[in-house]
């Protein structure tokens, strides 16, 4: 059951955080800037590629590396390839899990590793698998680990995380806002300079801008009233989150934002694309789950059994290209089956930054309904 006064207690959700998520969620617009400031020092702006790789290849633990491929391949488009390397291992681990590279590879491929730790002995054998090879190699990782090492002795460039001091308090979430953009801002500088995306040093701080004033209007101390996180978190209170996105950015934000409500609150989420979403999830809404499916029995106990689980749509919308929408349709479907739909559109900006927005405001409402949710 999701405490609704803690929402409106920043002094209680201090006290509840024990894992600074919220801390790490507003000072993501300070992780971006340290994270690119860790870039330029480590070389990257110096950078003359030849060209484009023929292919990227992204290695690293969990969600954070997950999400960083998602994220570079959307806005990388179908300039390269962008192919994660998914771990093998019987556990998620770091001594368990181990990488390959695909027989195809070569040098004229980029391979990218991410990981907020760094000791994994599967990520130092595949670097010196892709020095054998010939790949370019590429690391974000924290500073002084056996990974920055192997790296940099194999002659690739190595990228400082940027950390906080809070960050070692506790096991970092890998879905943590802190982690993605200390993994991706340096990432983003990488490839602008290959020329497979669009991240100059002014679009990053603009992205840091975005990030700050999402704080601002999102932060502990905004009511809920006039705080759209809050108000999506105590939306999604006894609900499943049926996220429908529209938009190049939309996507990887929406799959980011159920990744993470998954981790942090053990809600479950589904995700999808418009259009395709309404025929994939319109039985979903027509079934067990709909709003108007037995919405409120009679002879249910109201102190001893939890409100039936529902689905409410949670529609994250970029501007989609041409004027064409899917949301007007979206809306309609929802509202024939009695369901609820939550909307978030953020304002107008530049690609990362309209990203960037969405995928703040998400984290916010992903770790406002952790806290509150959480037993005490």
């Amino acid at each position: 059951m999701l405490d609704e006064s803690l929402l409106d207690s920043p002094e209680g959700l201090a006290e509840a955080d024990h894992r600074a998520l919220l801390r790490g969620t507003a000072e993501a617009g300070a992780r971006v800037r340290t994270a690119a400031r860790h870039a330029a020092e480590a070389g990257v702006g110096d950078l003359k590629p030849d060209g484009r790789p023929r292919a990227v290849l992204i290695a690293g633990p969990g969600a954070a590396a997950t999400q960083t491929a998602d994220l570079l391949g959307t806005l990388a488009g179908a300039g390269s390839p962008v192919t994660r390397l998914a771990p093998t291992g019987v556990a998620p681990a770091a001594g368990a899990l181990r990488w390959e590279l695909p027989g195809w590879t070569g040098s004229v491929d980029l391979l990218l590793i991410a990981t907020p730790d760094g000791t994994e002995p599967g990520l130092l054998l595949l670097t010196e698998q892709a020095y054998r090879r010939g790949l370019t190699v590429v690391a974000v990782a924290p500073a002084g680990t056996p990974l920055a090492e192997s790296v940099s002795g194999s002659r690739g460039l190595f990228v400082p995380m940027a950390t906080a001091p809070y960050d070692h308090d506790e096991p970092l979430a890998a879905s943590a806002p802190g982690v993605l953009w200390a993994l991706l801002t340096p990432l983003l500088a990488l490839l602008d300079r290959t020329g497979l995306l669009t991240a100059p040093p002014d679009a990053l701080e603009k992205v840091a801008d975005r990030l700050d004033a999402v704080a601002e209007r999102c932060g502990p101390a905004v009511a809920t009233y006039s705080n759209a996180a809050k108000t999506l978190a105590a939306e999604l209170a006894d609900a499943l989150p049926v996220v429908w996105t529209e938009g190049v950015s939309a996507g990887p934000a929406g799959r980011r934002f159920a990744a993470a409500l998954a981790e942090l609150s053990g809600t479950p989420a589904v995700v999808a694309e418009l259009p395709e979403a309404l025929a994939a999830h319109s039985a979903l809404l027509a079934g067990p789950l709909a709003a108007r499916a037995d919405p409120d029995d009679f002879f249910r106990d109201r102190v001893e059994e939890a409100p039936a689980l529902h689905a409410r749509v949670v529609l994250l919308r970029d501007r989609p290209l041409g004027g064409l929408t899917a949301a007007p349709a979206a809306r309609e479907l929802a509202l024939t089956h009695d369901t609820p739909v939550s909307e978030l559109e953020p304002e107008e900006g530049g690609e990362l930054e309209t990203l960037a927005e969405l995928i703040a405001v998400t984290d916010f409402a992903a770790v406002y309904l952790a806290l509150a949710s959480a037993p005490r």
